[in-house]
């Protein structure tokens, strides 16, 4: 189950083999979340060892694919978990042109919503970039 918190502020792309993979809905920035299946679980240390080293192997080749796919200058990836308790894990590729560049982009200006193009393009690039690694 995916916490309805970040389904209301994602869209789902798809599965790796132990992660659900979503697109925050924020336009300014690509910003993929993985969210272990497994049932509550707060922290990365209260994984299994198994599911540790599954979650760091999706959680570098996406953060690879992100960075190829979209050119950034540098890829900030957090776990959080203020707001929502369930582990997630965030992946977001930032640009020095960006507009909260260089603080974070946690509370800097409001989501601006993908539009239904931008949207349907940018899950595109990342299900074909992640195609051999999603189920």
């Amino acid at each position: 189950m995916i916490h309805e918190r970040l389904l209301a502020d994602c869209t789902v792309i798809g599965r790796f083999d132990l992660c659900h993979l979503l697109l925050m809905n924020d336009a300014s920035y690509p910003w993929c979340i993985l969210v272990p299946d497994r049932v509550g679980i707060r922290e990365i240390y209260e994984l299994s060892e198994t599911d540790q080293r599954q979650l760091l192997g999706e959680s570098t080749c996406l953060g690879r694919c992100m960075m190829t796919l979209f050119a950034g200058d540098k890829l900030n990836v957090a776990a959080l978990g203020n707001v929502v308790p369930q582990l997630h894990i965030h992946h977001i590729v930032r640009f020095r042109h960006d507009p909260a560049w260089p603080a974070p982009v946690w509370g800097y200006r409001p989501a601006v919503p993908y539009d239904a193009a931008a949207l349907s393009e940018t899950l595109a690039r990342l299900r074909h970039g992640l195609a051999s690694y999603l189920r």
